[in-house]
């Protein structure tokens, strides 16, 4: 097989070319969003958030509403009993996180374990790439393109209030309300990227992109053009891989971006751990050179 059917081959299929749209659209999206939840340090809270809106997109399915309604809901929801947990008795936020995010993740397997249905809900936990319909594509886009807009409208005011909420505050700017207006854009971002990668790879897929920039890069205007490239790429060659290979497509595709991590983290130009301990030995050398007596 030549290169040019290589790459040629899976675009035949119509399954395959909205497949890659998806993979594409959630990869911008999710990529984007992940370098601010990096940047708070909201990587636990992304966890709970993407887990917790299960039960919610079940629910919606079951009455027949959007799923992007339900799960903003119980986004909105898991948030707030986490808080409620935290404030209102001795138990840490990490582990209140941990238990709000568990108990709405396994509420919304039981409701998937018995709610009747002509699709197969498991779906939702495992993501069906290859399944993804004509309408699916287009919700799919339509919510990226509420997330998108929302972040480039605000990214001023999200990048100070991560950096800086009191600053922000001082300013004028309403820090819970930012907060509250990422928190839904996490739970939206989370619906949109369940046909890529399920429930349970979202996470992934809303961290590792900004993890990987922010080992690139020390600016955040470069990381909001680096991770996206990132995911991008990994995600369109984890989709050829799985194709070839005849292996999960979401799974893959959060394989080859653990595998641009670890890269990013061996070989980053000035944060890379091999790079560094290069540059400390040449260092050494060079002082070692220079103490010598001529």
């Amino acid at each position: 097989m030549t290169l040019t059917e290589l790459f040629a081959d899976p675009l035949r299929y119509e399954f395959m070319v909205r497949a890659l749209a998806t993979t594409v659209i959630t990869a911008v999206v999710c990529a984007t969003l992940s370098c601010w939840l990096v940047l708070i340090g909201w990587s636990l809270m992304g966890d709970a958030v993407s887990h917790a809106v299960l039960p919610g997109v079940v629910l919606a399915y079951i009455v027949g509403a959007p799923f992007a309604v339900g799960a903003v809901i119980f986004g909105f929801l898991a948030v707030a009993l986490i808080g409620v947990v935290r404030d209102t008795s001795r138990v840490k936020e990490d582990a209140a996180i941990g238990i709000v995010f568990t108990t709405l993740f396994a509420l919304g397997l039981v409701l998937v374990s018995v709610t009747p249905s002509n699709t197969d809900l498991n779906h939702i936990i495992f993501g069906n790439l290859l399944g993804v319909g004509r309408s699916e594509l287009i919700q799919i886009a339509i919510l990226a393109a509420i997330v998108m807009a929302a972040l480039v409208l605000k990214r001023r005011d999200f990048t100070l209030y991560a950096f800086d909420p009191t600053h922000a505050h001082a300013l004028g700017l309403r820090p819970r309300l930012l907060g509250a207006a990422l928190l839904g854009l996490l739970a939206l971002t989370a619906v949109l990227a369940l046909q890529a990668v399920g429930v349970i790879l979202v996470v992934a897929m809303l961290i590792i992109p900004g993890a990987t920039a922010h080992l690139l890069t020390d600016r955040f205007g470069h990381m909001l053009l680096i991770a996206p490239a990132v995911s991008v790429v990994c995600s369109v060659a984890g989709l050829y891989i799985s194709y070839h290979a005849d292996t999960a497509p979401g799974g893959m595709v959060v394989v080859v971006q653990g595998i641009a991590f670890t890269l990013a983290y061996l070989f980053a130009p000035t944060r890379g751990v091999i790079t560094r301990t290069v540059t400390a030995r040449r260092r050494g050398r060079a002082r070692e050179a220079a103490e010598v007596p001529v």
